[in-house]
């Protein structure tokens, strides 16, 4: 028998957008530098620009520091006493340059129940297009999070 999911079914369809969030090259170097990315096209304006690039490139992991600023409602999952995140994808679209101006718009993707050797956990996926400032689609993100009893 599977199991009934209660939560605020309402929110499927419904977009929360936030943004934007301005690149840097300051942003971009430090981050580099974080996950130790040494490319010359993430480093270097003039490496990057004569490879074809509007200015420093930055990973497309970039947009994981912006999605945090989206604000997402509660579900209202009535299952679980225990909450954490079960984890993230990220699908590059377009490169993220220094100078781009990001926008972000989430919405709630799936809520499903599954059973495994420690007994059922309920996950919520959202979704998350990044676009730059000419419209261009630079990352999906999809994260989840998982409730367990």
């Amino acid at each position: 028998m599977a199991l009934e999911l209660e939560y605020d079914r309402s929110l499927y369809g419904k977009e929360h957008e936030a943004g934007p969030f301005e690149v840097t090259e300051d942003m971009i170097i430090s981050f580099n530098q974080s996950i130790s990315q040494s490319g010359a096209c993430y480093n270097d304006r003039d490496a990057a620009v004569k490879a074809g690039y509007r200015g420093i490139i930055a990973p497309p992991t970039l947009c994981t520091l912006f999605v945090r600023r989206v604000q997402l409602p509660d579900i209202n999952l009535k299952f679980g006493k225990t909450r954490f995140h079960g984890g993230q994808r990220v699908q590059a679209k377009t490169p993220i340059v220094a100078g781009d101006s990001i926008s972000a718009s989430s919405h709630l993707k799936d809520v499903y129940a599954k059973t495994g050797r420690s007994g059922t956990m309920v996950f919520i996926v959202w979704e998350t297009t990044f676009k730059n400032q000419l419209g261009e689609v630079v990352a999906d993100v999809q994260e989840s999070y998982a409730a367990r009893e």
